[in-house]
């Protein structure tokens, strides 16, 4: 399915983080629907390091681009001489995507390095060759603030949120100083789909449920999951909003979420009707402190500036998704 009128092929397209979760499923997606394109796949990809946290410090993996015939270049955001590698190339679209996505780590000075130094690179990457970026931001620009989140309103409550919101402002200072470059930074809420079983810890709920439930146990939520809300939005969905971001009417940042919030309690009642199964839900007390309760993107922008409309229900999603958790759980889950 093509989201719009734009043709990718004979063109030259980085996708940084292209061995992540978004990153590998934008790639794939541009090469299934443009066979003559020119995709090139910037990523670290995973080594043994983890964060104090104890989670991994990279999330790329290779068997999330199987299939991929493009150019690759492992290389590391904070790595001066890796960003050099893309020199190579002249790009038409930049889709910035890589980043220390974990809220849960708390080292500022890493996060800051990696996720805002690396954004003045790719943004005068797209100046020089006069290319169209786009680029990852984040609902955790929001922090707690009530919902319908909104663009202009914003309060970050840990270094991610922070620094999604450093890249949005530049980003803003760029737009102005460089009117003649579409820059479009796209704030993801919760997102789920295929290739996001390799985020392991981070992955969504919908997949962890999910193989919860296939190992035959009952899903663990939070108490209260009934009352705790989020803005679900399926990879399908975020890929549209990208390729529409491309022939945005204008640049700045928007939302990319569904503006129907559900709680997580529907989730693993959705799954456990997909999977035929009843073992009910066993609960356990939130162990984190401001815990954020409800998240409602506003996409009214997003609709009227990019043509973005999500598509996908979460019912229809998570239906949709089924096939990809089974097969996840029997080659990768129980292996591990």
């Amino acid at each position: 399915m093509k989201y719009n009128n734009i043709d990718f092929n004979n063109k030259t397209v980085l996708i940084t983080g292209g061995a992540g979760f978004i990153g590998s499923n934008l790639a794939l997606y541009i090469q299934d629907n443009f066979p003559n394109v020119n995709i090139v796949i910037f990523d670290r990809f995973r080594s043994e390091e983890t964060f104090s946290n104890g989670n991994l410090q990279s999330f790329g993996h290779y068997k999330n681009l199987i299939g991929f015939r493009g150019d690759i270049v492992c290389g590391n955001l904070s790595n001066k001489r890796d960003l050099e590698e893309l020199n190579r190339y002249t790009f038409d679209y930049i889709f910035h995507q890589a980043s220390i996505s974990d809220t849960r780590v708390y080292d500022q000075e890493i996060i800051m390095q990696t996720n805002v130094n690396s954004f003045y690179y790719f943004l005068e990457k797209a100046k020089k060759d006069n290319a169209t970026l786009v680029y990852a931001s984040s609902a955790a620009t929001y922090g707690s603030m009530p919902s319908p989140q909104t663009v202009g309103r914003e309060s970050p409550e840990n270094p991610y949120g922070f620094s999604k919101y450093a890249m949005d402002k530049i980003a803003n200072r760029y737009i102005l100083e460089n009117p003649n470059i579409k820059i479009v930074g796209l704030r993801y809420f919760n997102v789920y789909g295929a290739r996001e079983f390799f985020k392991d810890k981070t992955a969504s709920t919908v997949i962890q449920f999910g193989h919860q439930i296939l190992s035959g146990k009952a899903p663990k939520l939070f108490e209260g999951s009934d009352k705790i809300v989020r803005d679900f939005i399926y990879i399908k969905d975020v890929i549209q909003a990208n390729i529409k971001a491309c022939e945005a009417k204008s640049s700045g940042v928007y939302n990319v979420g569904t503006g129907k919030p559900r709680s997580f309690q529907d989730i693993a009642d959705i799954l456990q009707k997909e999977l035929n199964t009843d073992y009910g839900t066993e609960y356990f007390p939130n162990p984190f402190k401001g815990y954020q309760m409800h998240t409602q993107a506003d996409i009214s922008t997003s609709q009227e500036m990019l043509g973005y409309n999500p598509e996908w229900e979460l019912e229809d999603g998570i239906r949709d998704y089924i096939p990809e958790i089974i097969r996840v759980y029997k080659n990768e889950y129980k292996s591990q």
